[in-house]
């Protein structure tokens, strides 16, 4: 369980995570609460980077709670993962604008978050999020959000990920997509009006592809 004492990103932050999943082991990785991601400073930016490795035969469940920005935050966050041909990686990634309950609108935050995962040594996934300026804005668009404020991905990089198709899209709310996008790789997107609707069907999603119990965090 990874632990933020400071409570929070802000700008100028610099916090980076590596772990590593040797050869036959199975690592899971989750955070105590929610990230949350607060006000930061005109020019300065925090910035998160993650290093996953994971060796011949093992696994690593990426399972952080979610992400949480705040008006006026400015994020730099980049994930990188290097398997073998044969290891298994479930990444998970919840990411809120916002608290909904709260009334709290965005209207000027600068996001970058970034995702690669590489498979002996070859780049078979990059997934890029870049938003500058008003939430509501750039996720009204059918094709941005549909006004969404709430979203999740959801990766399966594993030997035979394909057979999992079928029964995740049976769980997926109609804001959702899943698609194997190359041969042992299945790529999830889900939508949500908040926190709480995401929760409600990210969960089923996890614990089908985790295939065991899942952190007690994620159930308080």
């Amino acid at each position: 369980m990874l632990l933020n004492t400071s409570g929070g990103v802000t700008g100028g932050d610099r916090f980076t995570v590596e772990a590593e999943a040797e050869s036959t082991a199975r690592l899971t990785l989750t955070t105590q609460a929610a990230e949350r991601v607060y006000r930061a400073q005109p020019g300065e930016t925090g910035r998160v980077d993650t290093r996953l490795t994971i060796a011949s035969g093992g696994r690593i469940d990426w399972l952080p709670q979610e992400t949480i920005v705040f008006e006026r935050s400015s994020l730099r966050r980049r994930l990188r993962v290097d398997m073998a041909p044969d290891a298994t990686l479930l990444l998970v990634e919840p990411l809120v604008f916002g608290r909904r309950a709260m009334g709290e609108v965005l209207n000027d935050i600068r996001l970058s978050d970034r995702i690669e995962i590489h498979r002996d040594d070859e780049r078979i996934l990059t997934d890029a999020t870049r938003l500058d300026g008003s939430v509501p804005q750039v996720m009204k668009g059918a094709a941005t959000g549909d006004g969404a404020t709430a979203l999740a991905t959801v990766i399966l990089a594993a030997p035979g990920a394909e057979a999992f198709l079928d029964n995740v899209r049976d769980l997926l709310p109609a804001a959702a997509g899943a698609s194997v996008i190359r041969p042992d790789l299945l790529f999830v997107r889900i939508l949500a009006e908040d926190s709480f609707a995401l929760r409600a069907s990210l969960i089923p999603v996890i614990s089908l592809l985790h295939r065991a119990e899942l952190p007690r965090t994620w159930m308080l």
